[in-house]
């Protein structure tokens, strides 16, 4: 009746009880790890009917997943120009949802007229800067808990800036000081967006405003604007983090015509990490040929880019960003902006070819007639 080996009853019994608490946790992370791949425009459903997913969305863990699996997509983030609030669209322009107002004491008075190139993104924090009562201000939403909330300040508070994103953190660099508005920056800085922190960085080789920004070979690149005297830079520099300097690229703009009457250089976008600009005054992209400083022409695009204030300019409504592998247009066929709906255009980009193709997104559920800034986050 005792034939029964005790030591394999016992190494039977300890097996047994390691692996109860084992397999419910294993299904568990196997649930999220499939959640997690599923659409953000998706999300606040699956919130809805699993509650361990809603904490995790709000936590940012979900979004902390898909950074580690490499599964990021982008989300297009739009200032209405005639309500005058924030919405949230996917790639494919199907799906809108609007974000809540912005907590202002007084919402009507809040402008963002400085903000048309000091809107960007670092992992699920977006970052939108205006006027509030007279005064510079600095708003953060947040992607992962659908709330806005004051901006960590940074170290130099700064308007006019460029700026550039990289998966968690976020470049700034240049501008003007928002104290007097009189001094050009040639300050930089780096945010985290998991500290929720900014980092000082080596200062650029040249102080300049209404200057570009963009993230291209692990290094971020500060492009044209101007110095205190409004001159017109056409050189460019780029922030090594290993060598923890910045390299000068002279004549980095020599190929691009500057408009007349436009105060900031052409807004810039990075595919498959090539450098690509919307070049307003012969209104076609052009491609960075980093081998020899110039710039290729890829044929013309199908909207009419602004030749008034540059396509940065947020009345008109004309924005050129990366979408990942794809790049995204957003402007008006005609010139007669305000009565015409805006029309979104992608593509991908071939370096190869001598006019680009594009596809033009029929934008479903969205009433946009008109906006004043675009901003894309990857999360």
């Amino acid at each position: 009746m005792s034939s029964q080996n005790p030591s394999a009853k016992k190494i039977r019994d300890v097996s047994s009880s390691s692996q109860e608490p084992i397999v419910p946790r294993l299904i568990g992370e196997l649930e999220t790890m499939i959640l997690a791949r599923f659409p953000m425009t998706e999300h606040w459903k699956l919130g809805c009917l699993n509650k361990q997913f809603q904490a995790q969305l709000k936590s940012g863990e979900i979004y902390e997943i898909r950074r580690e699996i490499g599964f990021k997509e982008p989300c297009v983030f739009m200032l209405e120009s005639e309500q005058g609030n924030w919405s949230a669209l996917d790639r494919h322009f199907k799906s809108c949802r609007k974000l809540p107002l912005i907590p202002t004491i007084i919402p009507s008075v809040y402008s963002f007229s400085c903000g048309n190139n000091g809107s960007f993104s670092a992992g699920t924090h977006l970052f939108v800067q205006g006027w509030e009562a007279g005064e510079y201000s600095v708003w953060r939403y947040d992607l992962a808990t659908n709330k806005w909330s004051k901006a960590p300040p940074m170290n130099s508070p700064r308007c006019l800036f460029a700026s550039a994103s990289h998966d968690i953190f976020a470049f700034v660099a240049g501008g003007l000081e928002t104290k007097t508005y009189s001094e050009v920056l040639s300050s930089a800085e780096k945010y985290n967006a998991k500290s929720q922190s900014w980092k000082t960085l080596p200062r650029m080789i040249r102080e300049r405003k209404f200057c570009s920004g963009c993230y291209m070979d692990n290094k971020f690149y500060v492009i044209g604007g101007q110095d205190e005297q409004k001159n017109n830079l056409t050189c460019g520099e780029f922030f090594d983090e290993e060598t923890n300097s910045w390299t000068l690229v002279p004549n980095m703009l020599k190929d691009i015509i500057p408009l007349s009457t436009s105060r900031s250089p052409p807004p810039f976008a990075v595919v498959n990490n090539k450098l690509y600009t919307l070049d307003a005054s012969s209104n076609e992209v052009k491609l960075y040929m980093k081998g020899t400083n110039s710039w290729k022409k890829l044929g013309p695009v199908p909207i009419k880019a602004n030749t008034q204030e540059g396509p940065w300019s947020g009345d008109l409504g004309t924005a050129f960003k990366s979408l990942g592998n794809e790049l995204l247009l957003i402007g008006a066929n005609s010139a007669s902006y305000s009565h015409t709906l805006m029309s979104v255009y992608t593509c991908c980009p071939d370096p190869d070819v001598e006019n680009l193709q594009w596809r033009e997104i029929v934008c479903r559920n969205t009433d946009h007639h008109s906006f004043d800034i675009c901003a894309v986050m990857f999360a």
